[in-house]
């Protein structure tokens, strides 16, 4: 069989990834896809570099709309990123029947529903394994390997910058701005690291988990979203003395009463395998009524990891792309028709309506009382202590200092009332300073 022709969106880090992987185990590939797989078009503006990558016999062009429009070309993959031209490359693909692999987490997360719906129409794949943890197969395990099960929650470390943040803020008990200009001279973070560290790229993963474990439409417009940038390096502290690590997840969970889809700071405990992924690394954790737990660890960026995905995504196509697009696996795991149907919606959550429970650090007068002022507005909203930790004075603000720090950890509470008892917390005058408030997840 001819091999299939695949034209080439974009070759930097994972574009040069995917055709050194691609033919260094062509031979392989070709023997679990049934026939080969050929990249023979690349569009890139730099042209010189992309040559450089490529080699003769891979025709490379300026225009990524030259590759579209070549009717040898069965599948185009999309390695542009962003939502502007990426979106319309991808949907000018779909439209002219092409098969689709992104990496784009961005694109799927904010324009899924209308990019899915539109290959749907075309009878033509969207494949997207790079999109979320790199080279770890979740999207594959969630829409295939775990098909019995009723997902209960999803818990993932999915964005390598801000991991390898906090654990060197673990280790060397240095501040965050230290350690972003740390991360940044190492190639860990970007010159703008912005999506990283205030959480919306992890928030784009979790919106296609989400999708893909509960069958819902992706929404990431309703996705809460929470960095580190505002983490202090006591708080790490005071939360490895309390038998925690403090870890950016992101969360998808089914309630009775809808999804959760939150990305924040949590406080893991420290025995749990998920607490004890550390640097750039990435980690998911899955829990199915029927399995149980599953964990899923691996790198979640870089050149090779990402182009395994893409590739496996590629042998995906080359296998099923001549089977009834009915037959074929749904590409967020549920039939299409259903994550519109409102008799099996689940909507998602406000973060007030969420239940979860908190790490609280007050900074505070060193006087009598002050600790039940604040116990008895948390027992006033209906909270419940499960741990108070105090450190001496002298640990702040030095012999003879007037401050402490007061260290709460609550039970489960709905966030509105933890909310409303914190407003009023802040207003003490014994109160000396914003109150840190990390939320708590014992993921058991």
């Amino acid at each position: 069989m001819k091999p299939i022709q695949v034209g080439l969106l974009g070759i930097g880090t994972v574009g040069s990834g995917v055709f050194t992987v691609l033919r260094r185990n062509q031979e392989e590939i070709r023997r679990r896809a049934g026939r080969g797989i050929e990249i023979s078009m690349v569009a890139d503006l730099d042209m010189a570099r992309a040559r450089s990558v490529v080699g003769d016999g891979v025709q490379v062009v300026g225009d990524a709309r030259q590759v579209i429009a070549n009717p040898e070309i069965d599948v185009v993959i999309e390695l542009i990123g962003g939502y502007g031209i990426a979106k319309q490359l991808v949907l000018e693909a779909i439209a002219a029947g092409k098969h689709v692999v992104t990496a784009n987490k961005a694109l799927l997360a904010v324009h899924g529903t209308e990019i899915f719906q539109a290959a749907a129409d075309k009878g033509v794949i969207v494949a997207f394994e790079a999109a979320v943890a790199g080279g770890i197969p979740i999207i594959k395990a969630l829409r295939e390997g775990l098909t019995a099960n009723q997902i209960q929650w999803v818990a993932g470390i999915i964005n390598g910058t801000t991991n390898f943040i906090l654990s060197e803020m673990r280790d060397k008990g240095l501040d965050f701005s230290v350690v972003l200009k740390e991360a940044q001279r190492l190639g860990y973070a970007e010159a703008d690291p912005t999506f990283d560290i205030e959480g919306v790229d992890a928030a784009h993963k979790a919106t296609i988990m989400s999708a893909m474990a509960f069958g819902i439409p992706v929404q990431f417009d309703k996705a809460y979203v929470e960095g580190i940038t505002q983490l202090a390096a006591a708080d790490i502290k005071y939360a490895e003395q309390l038998g925690y690590r403090i870890k950016l997840l992101g969360i998808a969970k089914r309630t009775n009463k809808g999804v959760e889809l939150r990305v924040h700071p949590s406080l893991v405990p420290a025995k749990r395998l998920i607490a004890n992924v550390e640097g750039a690394m990435n980690a998911v954790l899955v829990q199915g009524d029927a399995v149980g737990a599953t964990l899923y660890y691996g790198k979640g960026a870089g050149s090779e990891p990402t182009a395994s995905a893409v590739i496996a995504d590629l042998v995906d196509i080359t296998r099923l792309h001549t089977a009834d697009p009915e037959h074929r696996v749904p590409p967020l795991a549920f039939q299409a028709h259903t994550l519109h149907d409102a008799a099996t919606q689940l909507p998602v959550l406000p973060m007030s309506e969420v239940v979860t429970s908190y790490y609280l650090r007050l900074r505070v007068a060193d006087q009598a009382g002050v600790l039940a002022q604040v116990t008895g507005i948390l027992a006033g909203g209906g909270i419940s202590i499960d741990a108070v930790l105090q450190r001496e004075a002298d640990e702040v603000g030095g012999e003879g200092s007037t401050q402490t720090d007061l260290i709460i950890l609550t039970h489960d509470t709905r966030e509105g009332d933890m909310n409303a008892a914190l407003a009023q917390i802040q207003q003490l005058p014994t109160v000396l300073a914003d109150i840190t408030r990390i939320r708590k997840e014992e993921l058991n």
